[in-house]
């Protein structure tokens, strides 16, 4: 269970908190609503995706052929605005999950700031995954609408972990910030999924369902080997959900 509400379900300042935890954007934010400010995380995920979008625009009319060689610094720009967040969490859940042969050893893996063959490997894959299907989405000159829901979807669906699954540790960064509420949860993933309609319509809805499922497996993984969620668990989450709605957006698009 998540938390009971307390406070206002929305705050304004709920905004900068949730931009300066999940990205390097230099925004003023406070921790002091924690997981309350979850329900804004979509919409972190817009302002990212409007930044690179933005660019691939300039880009164009700079000159820049769409392809590889525009996708390549897009990508190397989402890295940067989230500080290698995700990619960070992604390699540590890899190397913990699958490194570890308990529970214990696992936490203590994905503690660990040392980095291992499951962890390279896990950023390899999704860098290159994730440079593919942004060459993808630029010939197909689908950025915005692909960029925007991807983040969208995959920043709900840490909201949704964050709030179904307990603490797998009793410290960390996920654990700081507390569990979200299950009326903050559904405020964000509704958004989300608003947003991701608006943006392709009933096209929309694989995209959707293959999140779902991108999430409720993550979590299944998360529960079964560690008994709960970190923080490196919702920046896989976020890494796997992302991949998995931009390949069903490029299909729909070609």
């Amino acid at each position: 269970m998540g938390h009971r509400e307390t406070g206002p379900l929305i705050a304004f300042s709920d905004i900068p908190t949730a931009i300066s935890l999940l990205t390097r954007l230099p925004i003023g934010g406070t921790a002091e609503r924690g997981a309350a400010a979850a329900w804004a995380y979509p919409l972190v995920g817009v302002i990212i995706a409007v930044i690179c979008a933005a660019f691939i625009a300039v880009m164009k009319a700079l000159g820049v052929p769409p392809g590889g060689m525009l996708a390549a610094p897009v990508l190397v720009l989402a890295v940067v605005l989230t500080g290698a967040l995700h990619e960070d969490g992604l390699a540590d859940t890899a190397d913990g999950l699958w490194g570890g042969s308990d529970r214990k050893r696992r936490l203590e893996i994905m503690k660990d700031s040392q980095i291992g063959v499951y962890g390279v490997l896990a950023i390899a894959l999704s860098l290159l995954l994730r440079w593919t299907l942004f060459v993808g989405v630029i010939i197909t000159e689908q950025y915005w609408v692909a960029f925007i829901t991807a983040g969208v979807l995959s920043r709900a669906g840490m909201v949704a972990v964050m709030s179904l699954l307990p603490h797998a540790r009793d410290g960390g960064l996920s654990k700081s910030v507390g569990r979200p509420g299950h009326l903050t949860a559904g405020i964000a993933v509704g958004s989300a999924l608003i947003i991701a309609l608006i943006c392709y319509g009933p096209a929309a809805v694989p995209a959707i369902l293959v999140a779902v499922a991108a999430v409720f497996i993550c979590g299944l993984i998360a529960n079964t080997k560690i008994g709960g969620q970190t923080g490196d668990i919702l920046g896989a989450t976020q890494q796997v959900t992302e991949i998995v709605v931009l390949f069903v957006l490029v299909n729909v698009a070609m």
